[in-house]
């Protein structure tokens, strides 16, 4: 019996795709309770990957309904997709699922391309915000954080996931389109923080607090002098205010009363 029929009758009764570690784990454990099946059981990944491949190629020459593909390193048969009406309705999913936005998909292919990359180079790259998309990329199960950028406040770094591979029905990130001129974009890396170094040091030197005190000591009495300088011209001004113009005042008043004195007697006589 051929390696290659052996994986067709697993993977074709399995529900759920399966990578060649899980493979070689099947045939393992079937050789264990049957040494007369025990001749694959020691299949390498790449004996088992080689299989594999020239069993898609015979599905696929049979022009049938289904094919053997590889998405995300797991193996599985996928329905056609001119059968996917009658599938659908099989199944019971009556609405397509939501396709992403055109800033989305921007977003997304930045990420699949530059990987691991910060929130803030792709707005640089893309020259908006990215909160939005971010959230609903990784609400999708599409993008998720993959660690920490060396830079600072070490800024979280996006990636894709298995999901993705999935999504577009991929075999790993290889086999991506090529994209150079997306690669070639240039992107500013995190700035490592500033230190001051020794020149810097000896010409901004700092003041101790003896000297600071000091210094403030000779700014008060300065001020203190400067204020009493000016306290004695203002009494002097005062002085020479009081002995001359209140003299002429008086001297007014008299001449004052002596005329209205003279007015009076005037008028009484009048009378």
């Amino acid at each position: 019996m051929e390696l290659k029929d052996i994986l067709e009758s697993i993977l074709f009764s399995s529900q759920k795709p399966l990578s060649t570690k899980e493979l070689s784990d099947i045939l393992k454990q079937a050789a264990e309770g049957d040494a007369a099946i025990a001749a694959h059981a020691k299949a390498k990944a790449a004996k088992l990957t080689a299989a594999l491949e020239e069993l898609a190629g015979e599905v696929e020459g049979l022009d049938r309904s289904y094919r053997l593909v590889c998405v995300a390193g797991a193996w599985q048969f996928v329905t056609q997709t001119e059968f996917a009406p009658w599938v659908r309705a099989l199944v019971g999913v009556k609405n397509r699922p939501t396709r992403l936005s055109k800033p989305a998909l921007e977003t997304l292919a930045i990420i699949a391309y530059r990987q691991p990359i910060t929130r803030a180079q792709m707005e640089e790259i893309r020259g908006v915000s990215v909160d939005g998309v971010i959230g609903t990329l990784a609400e999708r199960e599409l993008v998720e954080v993959v660690g920490r950028a060396d830079g600072p406040g070490r800024p979280q770094t996006y990636g894709t996931t298995q999901m993705f591979l999935e999504y577009f029905g991929l075999r790993g990130l290889e086999e991506l389109p090529d994209a150079e001129e997306l690669r070639q974009v240039p992107i500013t890396k995190p700035e490592a923080p500033v230190t001051t170094g020794e020149d810097e040091a000896e010409e901004t030197e700092q003041l101790s607090l003896e000297e600071v005190t000091t210094a403030k000591d000779s700014d008060a009495g300065e001020l203190a002098e400067q204020a009493a300088t000016a306290e004695g011209a203002d009494e002097e001004e005062e002085e020479d205010y009081d002995e001359d113009d209140f003299e002429d005042d008086d001297d007014d008043d008299e001449e004052v009363d002596g005329d209205d004195g003279e007015a009076l007697e005037e008028a009484s006589q009048s009378s």
